[in-house]
């Protein structure tokens, strides 16, 4: 029988875990009485909380669960290697199975530990370190919760072999409150500091840990906004009148270094993705100045061009338009693979939470600003994030009152939308697409967020695939979540089956989550 131990690794003690395979076979591991675990100092549980904002975000493991599945979905990319699959949709069980290992064989039981040592009933001390640990838990089992719908959740952490799936619906409810306890600690101590250097976010800064927070609960109200409309409007209304992101200054961007650095420039030599077809018409179409930061030209002839998704794998091997040189890379600040040791990763940044405002406004919520002044503030927020990689804000008023639309493609003979940049205050259904197209464009690259957003409000559109291979999820539409994964069903079937009753409906791609309704 295995048990959980805390070695050292470069003076910080660390639990071990890359020999955790998942959320079954290691239970005992992460399901160990925490409070068997020799105490640790504030300087291990600063590396602890640094590994778990590194991990349980999926920073270090970005190319399965991101790239190759909400990355495509959401249509920022196309793939490009015929070894590929999972854009014809075809979920491929081993790579998703990773992700899932990855989690609740390490962040989850880490998470564990760290809320265990920090309790503030038994470290009043600790108290901040708790609550920044419990909003980043939030953070982290919702990301988990908009792939599957039920996971472990309640029960991570009970000791016993198996863990049962929690409802989504009952997850959801239950972060509300949870940031209630975790906020309510943070605002009795604004000013102070928690974990400092050993987070890579906010180095501990606990006044902008608060409007993190209240930004979280923002996206999750309206993340529920079409299933509870009256919960949704009571939180969104709390975030905005307790203080949201607004500026660059409360962005939260993990900063990479050597010992955690960035995957983008590492994955862009192996040429799997480009530009699509999508991206393509509608940057194109607005003239968008961000396009030459989001996206390289093509090395053959120095165009912008993307390409629709899903092509089968014999187009990819013979059709000329179809190969890397021909289409556009990422941008240019992730070239060369030095520059993963500074990039940022964009976590939650203020354009998302100025659009999330808009359309708040638009539902008749109290956001504290109308609708177009939220939208133009969005834009002007993601412009304000882009100068740092050299924007001319000067480029923005233009933009803003720009009537150019989207435009057809060498792949897509039709635009993909017909709405313009500027705000259309007279008409709420152009309002709402505007909002989401400029939304999509202000999550990029953060595919995972964008393709969860993108289910919810159906917005924006999106080209159909050129081919599915999963015969649930026809060309027209897109998955709406990640089926369960393989070593569930082998090593813990019967909390699978019980989390199928949850999910109400079939172990499909398919199927829609609580938040999502028809």
């Amino acid at each position: 029988m295995k048990t959980m131990k805390l070695l050292s690794f470069v003076s910080a003690v660390l639990l071990v875990t890359s020999g955790f395979f998942g959320c079954t076979e290691d239970f005992e591991e992460i399901n160990t009485d925490q409070r068997s675990l020799t105490e640790l100092d504030a300087a291990m549980l600063g590396n602890l909380f640094a590994r778990i904002q590194y991990r349980g975000y999926f920073i270090n493991y970005h190319q399965t669960p991101q790239t190759l599945f909400a990355d495509y979905y959401t249509q920022y990319t196309t793939n490009l290697q015929n070894a590929f699959p999972s854009d014809r949709y075809i979920q491929v069980g081993g790579w998703i199975d990773g992700c899932w290992r990855a989690f609740y064989g390490d962040i989850a039981g880490n998470l564990g530990v760290l809320l265990e040592q920090t309790d503030p009933a038994e470290y009043p001390d600790r108290a901040t370190m708790w609550a920044i640990a419990k909003i980043w838990s939030v953070a982290a089992f919702e990301r988990i919760s908009s792939y599957w719908g039920p996971i472990p959740y309640s029960q991570t952490n009970n000791g016993e072999p198996s863990v049962p799936y929690d409802k989504q619906e009952d997850i959801y409810r239950g972060f509300f409150p949870t940031l209630d306890e975790a906020l309510g600690i943070l605002n009795a101590n604004t000013g102070g500091n928690a974990y400092g250097d050993n987070d890579q976010i906010y180095g501990g800064d606990i006044d902008k840990w608060i409007i993190f927070g209240n930004t979280l609960r923002l996206r999750l109200a309206m993340r529920v906004s079409d299933v509870d409309a009256g919960l949704a409007q009571t939180q969104a209304e709390k975030a905005v009148a307790d203080g949201v992101m607004e500026d660059k200054e409360h962005n939260a961007l993990f900063q990479c270094t050597a010992n955690s650095y960035h995957n983008m420039p590492r994955m862009l030599p192996w040429a799997e993705f480009r530009m699509s077809a999508t991206m393509e018409s509608i940057l194109q179409g607005y003239q968008d100045p961000r396009m030459p930061l989001m996206y390289q030209p093509a090395v053959t002839d120095g165009e912008y061009r993307g390409a629709r998704n899903g092509y089968s794998i014999e187009s990819l091997g013979t059709i000329p338009e179809l190969l890397p040189d021909n289409l556009s890379d990422y941008g240019p600040r992730y070239v060369p693979v030095s520059q993963q040791d500074v990039l940022p990763y964009e976590i939650m940044w203020s354009p998302e939470a100025w659009f999330l405002r808009a359309e708040g406004a638009l539902k008749g919520w109290n956001m504290g600003v109308s609708a177009e002044d939220a939208y133009n503030n969005g834009i002007e927020a993601s412009f304000e994030y882009w100068t740092d990689w050299g924007l001319d804000m000067g480029t923005l008023q233009p933009y803003q009152q720009s009537l150019n639309t989207p435009v057809a493609t060498w792949d897509a003979p039709t635009p993909i939308s017909d709405v313009p940049v500027r705000f259309d205050a007279g008409n709420p259904d152009v309002a709402l697409e505007q909002i989401h197209i400029q939304k999509w464009l202000g999550l990029w690259p953060d595919g995972w967020e964008a393709w969860a957003d993108q289910r919810r409000a159906e917005l924006p559109k999106r080209y159909d695939v050129m081919v599915s291979e999963n015969p649930n999820v026809p060309v027209n539409k897109m998955p709406r979540r990640i089926v369960f994964v393989e070593s569930e069903y082998e090593q813990n079937d019967e909390a699978v089956e019980a989390a199928i009753g949850l999910l109400g409906g079939d172990d499909k791609a398919s199927t829609r989550l609580w938040w999502d309704p028809q």
